[in-house]
């Protein structure tokens, strides 16, 4: 990596730093903004394809998953010919597959239009982790990942009430267009700051058994492994339980598209106002009682869940169920940032793969236990949240500042 300051003064490197940071939390907030935006949309969504509820649900699992599983790819990528070049492409095939989605006609176009979706879309918000990771040291990293990981929560949080309120006005080919004319301004804003990110990054060259020495390598430390299990398991219970709060919202509480889009606009104000704040505490006081807090609260928002609560309630559980998101996974984000070495890419890809593969997975979890009814769905992701959060205690307990 060449030494950014030797080409830049001090202020303009500074100034470059945080227009480039900007600009990649705008992109990752329309990223999940477009993966979320169709959860609360789904009882609609299955009227106007003429399928059932439960399929419908599927296209939130065929963009997450393929997503996860393409992320492997473009980590490796990255590190061999650039975070630039492979940043860039997946942004504009984002954008160009988000407008051809509209053109769908069934419920299955539309699921294969998500599936390619979320393999063209899966190099842009990994390498924008990966990228903060090279241009902040691990001490001021906290904020910067706030930053980022508090647009996944807003991306989320607004996805869902806006995808309710504006498909009535817009129609859900109207919220496709328009996700992926914001994808091409970016794209147009990011596209002169190639050389910037070219230099942040360099390549790292290497044979397919180095990659696959490097996987080897990098989950080789107890650290690693269990840094990445809390990201899986963690993001099984968010995505499993916010996916299907609008049908919840639409079942017990019988709320319209535009009740169930204000009840959910609670998820996500703790992202955007408290992440930067959460994750310079982190860098000052460290991760150690901060995970265990989040997954605790994360549980207990879903054991609230359970509860006979009236809707007006219901915007605080999504406040704390965010809030939960962002004590937990920018964190575990912060850790995987000094686990990869030179192959940052690689490190942060295989974060993102297991998240959106989480993700995915979680979403289909929750769907299959809601034969069993909602009490029973939330209560049992509640349960393994809770109990992973005790553990957090002792397995994170060395998550602390070496300078405080």
């Amino acid at each position: 990596m060449k030494p950014l300051a030797s080409t830049h003064s001090v202020t303009a490197l500074e100034s470059e730093r945080r227009s480039l940071l900007r600009l990649l939390v705008a992109a990752t907030f329309v990223v999940f903004f477009q993966g979320y935006m169709v959860a609360p949309i789904i009882p609609q969504l299955s009227k106007v394809l003429h399928t059932s509820e439960q399929f419908t649900g599927l296209i939130v699992p065929a963009y997450l998953i393929p997503y996860g599983i393409a992320v492997l790819v473009y980590g490796v990528l990255a590190d061999r010919i650039g975070i630039h070049r492979v940043m860039l492409a997946s942004l504009a095939a984002f954008s160009a597959l988000s407008i051809l989605t509209a053109t769908a006609q069934t419920a299955e176009q539309l699921l294969l239009f998500r599936i390619a979706t979320g393999i063209g879309a899966s190099g842009v918000v990994p390498l924008a982790l990966a990228l903060v990771g090279r241009l902040y040291v691990f001490e001021q990293r906290g904020k910067a990942l706030g930053w980022l990981f508090g647009a996944m929560a807003g991306g989320m949080a607004f996805g869902s009430p806006l995808g309710s309120l504006l498909e009535p006005h817009l129609s859900w080919q109207g919220l496709f267009l328009v996700v992926g004319a914001a994808g091409f301004a970016l794209l147009l804003m990011l596209f002169p700051r190639r050389d910037f990110i070219a230099t942040a990054a360099q390549p790292v060259m290497g044979s397919v058994r180095d990659v696959v020495a490097g996987y080897r390598e990098l989950l080789g430390p107890s650290r690693a492994r269990r840094t990445y299990a809390y990201v899986l398991i963690n993001s099984i219970f968010h995505s499993g339980v916010f996916t299907w709060l609008g049908l919840y919202l639409e079942q017990v509480h019988h709320l319209d598209p535009t009740g169930i889009g204000l009840a959910l606009l609670g998820y996500g104000v703790p992202g955007f106002l408290l992440g930067p704040a959460i994750g310079a505490v982190a860098d000052r006081w460290g991760r150690a009682r901060l995970i265990p807090a989040g997954l605790l609260i994360g549980a207990g928002a879903a054991a609230l869940l359970t509860l006979p609560l009236p809707a007006v309630a219901i915007p605080l559980v999504a406040i704390l169920l965010s809030l939960g998101y962002d004590m937990t996974q920018p964190l575990f984000g912060g850790i995987v940032t000094t686990l990869g070495g030179k192959r940052a890419g690689q490190a942060m890809g295989l974060n993102v793969f297991t998240l959106f593969v989480g993700f995915g997975l979680g979403s289909l979890a929750f769907g299959a236990l809601l034969t069993f009814g909602f009490v029973t769905a939330f209560a049992i992701f509640a349960g393994v949240e809770l109990l992973i959060g005790i553990f957090a205690f002792a397995l994170f307990r060395g998550e602390r500042p070496k300078h405080p």
